[in-house]
């Protein structure tokens, strides 16, 4: 260590080159982080995290986007209705990205990221009638809770409780706007 800045030598230790096709492709700190799942766990979970973050972020921009594009007598409860929702979406975003981290796995880099990995489709139409946000958005909400469900699975294969628990607040909460969403779209009787 002689001649050399003990902070720099110690940051040299802990970070390592990437190569792609034998060219640098970015230096990153070593980001493994001690959990006390098995090593499998911390291989499977973090990329389905990271997977549902993606999925995540789509369903708020989608759900934003609707609300800022509402139209019609319904305008007001509607518009409302998708801020709250889209909130409550976005809220959960930076709880997935630390669990993953928190498994020692990495997550999101980029919106080219979310678009590799994204399940829910986007909706680039120029206009969409209010009963067909409404209904997309449920379907979105329930794909979204599926996918949860599935993950739910995963984690209960391997011993992740913490996971699991924070899991069961957000399929709640999925199926919360489900149901609005569906009550909202049914026809007068």
């Amino acid at each position: 260590m002689r001649g050399r800045h003990p902070r720099r030598a110690s940051l040299e230790s802990c970070s390592r080159e990437e190569f792609r096709d034998g060219k640098q492709v970015r230096k990153t700190a070593a980001l493994d982080t001690p959990s006390g799942l098995s090593p499998e766990a911390a291989r499977d979970i973090p990329p389905a995290l990271t997977a549902l973050l993606a999925d995540v972020f789509a369903l708020y921009v989608k759900t934003k986007n609707f609300h800022w594009h509402m139209s019609g007598p319904h305008f007001r409860d509607y518009h409302l209705l998708l801020d709250e929702q889209a909130t409550q979406i976005y809220e959960i975003s930076d709880v997935i990205a630390e669990r993953a981290r928190k498994l020692g796995g990495t997550t999101l880099r980029s919106i080219g990221h979310i678009a590799k990995l994204q399940r829910l489709r986007d909706n680039e139409a120029s206009f969409v009638t209010p009963r067909d946000m409404l209904s997309e958005l449920r379907d979105d909400n329930k794909q979204l809770a599926a996918e949860m469900r599935q993950l739910h699975g995963l984690c209960d294969e391997h011993g992740d409780v913490a996971t699991a628990s924070l899991l069961e607040v957000w399929i709640d909460e999925a199926e919360r706007r489900i149901w609005f969403l569906f009550e909202a779209t049914r026809r007068a009787e």
